[in-house]
């Protein structure tokens, strides 16, 4: 419902895997653009000074950063205004890999939001148009009601005013690869601010 599917992508070569630019290498464990999105765990710092942690799909990767959709009205929005900085993890438990990186946060560029918005499941843009506290305080029954109602008079949906994009620049990346004959393998990749430097860890 929220996500089908955790497809990996392709890996590089073992002899490219301290070279390689790491951006480019999370777009190849990636899924295809036109493939199901994977759930990305975020992780923002409360008011309280506590993480918090939830899932997001990742919308896309580039150069720099990766990007994700959300509600302007949901907690994560209002702790990334306070504290702009955010970890992020991506696991493929069946292809025994995992990154998780953590970087600086900024708005994504609003051109991006419709395309982002039409990407998104029949449920998921329902959602965004009726995930309201009006709603959560509603019985069940009720919230279903609405939802049908809502759902059957509004055939085509654009991106609601609350519909907005973040990316996180990616300061530091780290990818594990589990290995079945063999001791597990991580290799983190460090951004100084001009360039990637790379170092493989115990597993």
């Amino acid at each position: 419902m929220i996500t089908s599917g955790t497809g990996f992508g392709t890996d590089c070569a073992t002899e490219d895997q301290l070279t390689i630019h790491p951006m480019r290498l999370l777009r190849e464990w990636l899924p295809a653009p036109h493939e199901p999105r994977p759930l990305m765990a975020l992780a923002t710092c409360g008011r309280d000074g506590y993480p918090r942690v939830r899932h997001v799909l990742i919308t896309e990767a580039d150069d720099t950063a990766v990007y994700f959709h959300t509600d302007t009205r949901s907690a994560k929005v209002a702790e990334l205004a306070e504290s702009p900085r955010a970890s992020v993890a991506i696991a493929w438990p069946a292809a025994g890999r995992q990154v998780v990186a953590h970087g600086d946060v900024r708005r994504a560029p609003d051109d991006e939001l419709h395309e982002a918005y039409s990407r998104r499941s029949r449920y998921l843009q329902l959602l965004a148009w009726l995930n309201d506290d009006d709603l959560a305080a509603l019985s069940p029954d009720e919230r279903r009601r609405r939802w049908a109602d809502f759902d059957a008079t509004h055939p085509r949906l654009t991106a609601p005013p609350t519909w907005t994009g973040y990316a996180v620049d990616l300061r530091e990346i780290t990818f594990w690869r589990g290995d079945p004959d063999g001791p597990s393998q991580r290799v983190r990749f460090t951004h100084n601010g001009n360039h990637w430097t790379s170092e493989v860890l115990p597993g």
